[in-house]
């Protein structure tokens, strides 16, 4: 949500200091005639609305560039997701995408599941894995679904050492195998 917020802010700043520039470019080669700027000027002491305007406008401005300032200081998130654990020897980070593939690999060790996806989220307690998979339609559904869930949990558990809390088996469809019968002549 916060890069989204960031996003719009840095079109409306780009759009507004980029029409700025325009109307410097201009200035600066003549392209506006002295007495019209005399007389823009003259209007915005004239007008107290526009005084005010401008005055919300520059610091609006001035709260985006600082805003701005402040993510360019800030660490980059250049770095994936991960869990983080301190052992007595340092420190060790384990990627989502790890555990999404050690998840992969126990849920693909059963009988019956054509196509698999994780998702992986972490908390407090331990990790949700969510496993989406196709099967073939020759296996009892639930016996391969708490099958899938054991073996992800206690292959996760033992390789990486973080307690799954919960391992949810989403059944997204069964695949059609269609068997041709070779002909030997």
């Amino acid at each position: 949500m916060v890069r989204v917020v960031d996003k719009l802010l840095l079109f409306v700043y780009s759009i507004v200091i980029g029409s700025i520039s325009v109307f410097l470019i201009v200035l600066g080669f003549g392209g506006m005639k002295r007495n019209f700027l005399y007389e823009l000027i003259d209007d915005v002491y004239r007008f107290d609305s526009i005084q005010y305007t401008l005055a919300v406008l520059g610091i609006v401005l001035f709260l985006i560039s600082l805003r701005f300032f402040v993510v360019s200081l800030q660490r980059g998130s250049g770095a994936a997701p991960s869990i983080d654990q301190r052992t007595d020897y340092g420190d060790v980070r384990i990627s989502i995408e790890t555990i999404e593939n050690l998840a992969l690999k126990a849920a693909s060790r059963q009988r019956g599941v054509k196509d698999l996806r994780a998702r992986i989220r972490a908390t407090d307690a331990g990790l949700d894995i969510v496993i989406r998979s196709v099967v073939d339609g020759e296996t009892s559904i639930p016996a391969m679904t708490e099958e899938i869930q054991r073996a992800v949990k206690e292959h996760v558990e033992e390789i990486a050492g973080i307690p799954v809390t919960n391992v949810s088996v989403y059944v997204a469809n069964v695949i059609q195998t269609t068997t041709f019968k070779s002909r030997v002549e």
